[in-house]
């Protein structure tokens, strides 16, 4: 096979990886949404990341057995394990509150605090001071953010609110879920560590589970209801995550990242839909100025890199 036969075709399949993380991805919130009326956040964390770490068991019992697994995972695991636990219960109560495409929507001011830790933590990225683009990305990410807010229509209602609260709890705990990751596995391969991170937070959501949850209301659940836990567990958590990765290795981070700036309207296409939820004009244009700024912010750190 020719060199350019070969680029074009990991172009092709690259293409297909970002597509199918982003439906992945489109898909997870709503069945989040949906098994709001069958069992609590606690007990669906825990049901739905469980059949993700079944999903990845094989893989990681197969690197034990071969001598392929870094033994440095386990310990190098453990801090971003705990801020994936802590994302991950967040993310799911947020859905009691608020509308799924509302709440995406509003987790993409995370690119806020991605960069902020980035300038603080990686010496490296700090030329992003000087940058114009950046910081236009993240004054318009900044103006996108704050017109969405101030036009829901139910701002001051108290359910809404609290989900605010939890949705922009969810944005800072992913960008610092992010960081720890970035630093712990920058030598190590990701499939091994998101494998071990998969076991500590299904340790953790199933204490929390048990603590504050009702599990026992799960065994009332019927067949469709199991469906979509293992469902939206293979494809939204264990699947999603392989399929961005091997985009990225494949075009690099870039392409991948801005294509799913898409799914706060992919998920409100589907939510329209489902749940009949939308959006006024207001919304949508300040939502569309968010990602503008976070496409522009992704956009400086890329080239930065590049360079």
């Amino acid at each position: 096979m020719s060199e350019h036969n070969h680029i074009q075709k990991g172009n092709i399949s690259a293409t297909f990886a970002c597509i199918g993380a982003l439906s992945f991805w489109s898909f997870g919130p709503i069945f989040i949404k949906y098994l709001t009326g069958y069992v609590d956040s606690w007990t669906q964390n825990m049901l739905r990341y469980s059949v993700a770490c079944l999903f990845w068991m094989p893989f990681l019992v197969f690197s034990i057995k071969t001598k392929r697994l870094d033994n440095r995972v386990w310990r190098r695991a453990l801090i971003p394990g705990i801020m994936n636990i802590l994302m991950q219960s967040l993310w799911a109560a947020a859905f009691y509150y608020i509308g799924p495409a509302f709440m995406v929507l509003l987790k993409q001011s995370s690119i806020l605090w991605t960069a902020g830790f980035s300038l603080i933590f990686f010496v490296e990225e700090r030329t992003l001071i000087k940058s114009k683009r950046f910081w236009s990305g993240l004054t318009l990410s900044v103006f996108g953010v704050a017109g969405v807010l101030y036009f829901k229509e139910d701002f001051t209602a108290t359910r809404t609110l609290t989900g605010i609260v939890l949705t922009l709890s969810v944005a800072f705990m992913w960008a610092a879920y992010v960081l720890s990751a970035k630093i712990a596995f920058k030598d190590i391969d990701s499939r091994y560590g998101f494998s071990v991170i998969s076991i500590y937070t299904v340790a953790g959501l199933a204490v929390s589970a048990l603590l504050f949850g009702n599990v026992q209301k799960a065994s009332h659940m019927g067949a469709w209801q199991w469906a979509c836990v293992v469902i939206s567990g293979v494809t939204a958590i264990a699947l999603a995550h392989t399929l961005y990765y091997a985009a990225m290795r494949r075009i690099g981070a870039t392409i991948p990242a801005l294509v799913i700036l898409a799914q706060p309207f992919t998920v409100l296409a589907i939510s329209y839909v489902v749940f009949g939820e939308s959006m006024n004009i207001f919304q949508l244009f300040f939502g569309i100025i968010l990602l503008i700024g976070s496409a522009l912010a992704i956009w400086a750190q890329q080239h930065l890199k590049r360079n």
